[in-house]
């Protein structure tokens, strides 16, 4: 947060640099190119972020001055490469506050992180007739997984619903958590929508009961500051390709002793404590959910990412993306046909809306003329465009580095293709 001193300077109390979208917008070279003869407006964070050249020289440094295969050598690049890549766990506890680096799992994204779960938890955890409750909102990763083990458990899988704004209904939540509940997973912020669900309000009402609570975070470590030991959540999931850094890695945090009773989610090289041709020992957490060589250079990447995104001070950032996504509601509202689709009261930098008699395709694709990309479609959430009646929407998803003028070629544009299409 940002305080006032004696001398009435303000003071950085969260010790992050000051936040400047301008100074920002610099270190992203992609925002330099043209689309279609225009300058590039990039409004689809959502489905995935840009990279800053920090980001890209780590990547590009590992493969030029580092690269070996990791916890397998005993020569020098082996062993730096190890000791780089285990530093990367490292930033990643204590960017998510998690009390042990062992909680740390890396993944190729939130998508595996979720199946790791659905299949190591359920295997363990789920029997016939056993409940897992999901919402209305959920993206396809938090939904398909979830069918699949529960149709291979003979378990149920039940959805809490949400109201027309594309808020939670806590009260249904409540209701639904039984005897046969085994686990709660939930988006933390909804890439459709933008909503920004009650983390504490939904571990604090599952674990009354002793039911553990999974949090997909792709959409809200991006936009806000996430303390897996504050919200007392039992799996955290999200993904390096959404807030700045590499694609194919990610992040599973889990509980101690939850990721202990779970078997591993598969086999391979590196998970191993002994093997035999008559059984095989595992070794010890994390290294037993991480078969395999991982994305070693994607790894430095991330941490490179994670840094640059400590840098700022993150109430700054916060209030900065907000002032966007408010701004920007304020002018989309003034269209004529235009409607606003998730109206939470709480919401991240995500505008989903619809015309009237238009198909959001089309709208996606004279935005595109004009260099403004944005996401068009059920952004795989189906379920979710069936509740509203709609084949999709526009999606204009905000990350630090947009700026009012981003928001104004949006209106802009989004006028002149009402004014075409209609």
């Amino acid at each position: 947060m940002i305080g006032t001193t004696e001398a009435g300077q303000k003071e950085n109390l969260s010790g992050g640099k000051p936040f400047n979208v301008e100074e920002v917008r610099q270190d992203f070279p992609l925002l330099e190119r043209q689309v279609n003869g225009q300058r590039l407006v990039y409004l689809d964070s959502g489905a995935s972020s840009q990279k800053p050249r920090s980001v890209i020289d780590r990547v590009s440094h590992y493969y030029c001055r580092e690269h070996a295969n990791i916890h397998r050598g005993v020569h020098h690049l082996s062993q730096h490469a190890t000791e780089a890549y285990e530093g990367v766990r490292e930033t990643a506890r204590r960017f998510l506050n998690a009390g042990h680096g062992h909680e740390i799992l890396f993944t190729k994204g939130t998508t595996e992180s979720i199946n790791l779960v659905a299949s190591s938890f359920g295997r363990k955890f789920l029997n016939p007739g056993d409940e897992v409750l999901v919402s209305m909102m959920e993206h396809h990763s938090n939904i398909v997984p979830w069918q699949m083990i529960c149709q291979e458990r003979q378990a149920r899988l039940r959805v809490v619903p949400i109201n027309r704004a594309g808020e939670l209904d806590m009260d249904a939540l409540e209701s639904l958590l039984n005897e046969r509940t085994r686990l709660v997973s939930v988006a933390h912020v909804s890439n459709a929508l933008g909503t920004i669900n009650p983390a504490r309000d939904i571990t604090a009402l599952a674990h009354e009961r002793q039911i553990p609570v999974l949090l997909d975070g792709a959409q809200a470590v991006p936009h806000m500051h996430v303390d897996v030991q504050d919200l007392d959540v039992d799996f955290y999931a999200f993904s390096a390709h959404k807030m700045f850094g590499p694609t194919g890695v990610g992040v599973l945090y889990g509980k101690e002793e939850l990721l202990d009773a779970m078997p591993p989610y598969q086999g391979g090289g590196e998970m191993i404590e002994r093997v035999t041709f008559d059984r095989t020992t595992f070794s010890t957490l994390p290294y037993k959910f991480e078969a395999g060589t991982p994305s070693i250079a994607d790894g430095m990447g991330f941490g490179a990412a994670m840094a640059y995104y400590d840098q700022f001070d993150e109430q700054e950032v916060i209030a900065h993306e907000q002032d966007l996504l408010t701004y920007a509601t304020d002018q989309l509202c003034e269209l004529d046909g235009l409607k606003i689709i998730g109206t939470a009261a709480h919401k991240a930098g995500v505008i989903s809306f619809v015309f009237e008699d238009v198909h959001p395709f089309d709208v996606g694709t004279i935005l595109d003329q004009l260099g403004i990309a944005v996401r068009t479609g059920h952004h795989c959430a189906q379920p979710l465009m069936d509740f509203y009646g709609i084949p999709g929407t526009v999606r204009a998803s905000f990350a630090m580095y947009n700026n009012r003028s981003d928001v104004d070629a949006l209106v802009a544009g989004v006028r002149k293709a009402a004014r075409l299409l209609r």
